[in-house]
């Protein structure tokens, strides 16, 4: 029988992501033939990609694809349970076919992609080992479209009235910074204003304590104004000029911002807390059993 060493499992585990004394066991099956474990693995796929469905899936890549004429874009998120998955070649090349589809068939939610991806993606996760979902995508049509993407984790796209491809891109990296939540501070809903008015009292209440009451007003809307341009796009200074505001920078170039997305990896998902050690004893003790 062949050695089953630490270097061979190493290479079974960095070409499939499975855990490692699943990998020591698969060789052993295998005889130590790398390839016939790999197969012996995709084999189980079904069990494999079913035991990994409930797994949370919080890490992973957004891609974008903008048409040649500028008139369009799309951006999707595909989620992994690890970074390092998202860095493999197999996830990217996942990623990218599942993007030119929804590109190609002009799709506006993910649910038929999700469909139409699905066999190809419980392969992926028997193979990798880790649960992989599609969650979201958006199609941005417009009279011109550009978009940014800040290596794999955050992705923008806008959507202008006027203006040029570089504009789009400088306005998209600049909301890839500083993540604007609206567009206009009209934009702005009274809820979430009423929620800055609250917080901002109740961190102060020692500083407006006996204070009269049109003092207290003009903070609190000192308070609001501050919020509303930090919050708004067209009211942030542009972070390649500080001194020009992005809304004046769009104007300046006989432009209108009509829209952004913003995409960023796992925003609003429950992330586990991972206990790796208790992960690698229970791997050992199975490997006991």
């Amino acid at each position: 029988m062949t050695e089953i060493t630490a270097a061979l499992v190493k290479e079974l585990r960095e070409r499939t992501g499975q855990g490692m004394m699943e990998c020591k066991k698969a060789l052993v099956a295998a005889n130590g033939d790398i390839e016939k474990a790999i197969d012996d693995m995709r084999a189980s796929g079904a069990i494999k990609a079913a035991k990994k469905a409930g797994n949370i899936a919080a890490e992973g890549s957004i891609a974008v694809k903008v048409a040649d004429d500028h008139k369009s874009a799309v951006i999707i998120e595909v989620n992994s349970q690890t970074d390092f998955l998202a860095l493999q070649d197999d996830f990217k090349a996942f990623v990218a076919e599942s993007l030119n589809e929804a590109f190609e068939q002009k799709l506006t939610d993910a649910a038929p992609l999700i469909a139409s991806r699905e066999e190809a993606r419980q392969a992926l996760v028997a193979k990798c080992g880790e649960n992989v979902n599609i969650r979201r995508l958006t199609r941005v049509e417009g009279d011109l479209v550009g978009a940014y993407l800040h290596g794999h984790r955050i992705g923008v796209v806008v959507a202008l009235k006027g203006g040029n491809p570089e504009l789009a891109k400088d306005i998209a990296m600049h909301v890839a910074a500083s993540n604007p939540q609206f567009l206009n501070p009209s934009d702005v809903s009274e809820e979430a204003i009423a929620k800055e008015k609250e917080i901002f009292l109740a961190l102060n209440a020692d500083k407006i304590a006996g204070k009269p009451e049109n003092i207290v007003e003009n903070m609190v809307k000192g308070r609001i104004n501050k919020f509303l341009a930090e919050s708004s796009l067209v009211e942030q200074p542009f972070v390649k000029n500080p001194d020009v505001k992005v809304g004046e920078l769009a104007k300046q170039a006989g432009a209108e911002i009509v829209s952004f997305v913003r995409y960023e990896v796992g925003e609003g998902i429950e992330k586990a807390e991972v206990d790796f050690a208790a992960e690698v004893a229970a791997q050992v003790a199975a490997s006991k059993q």
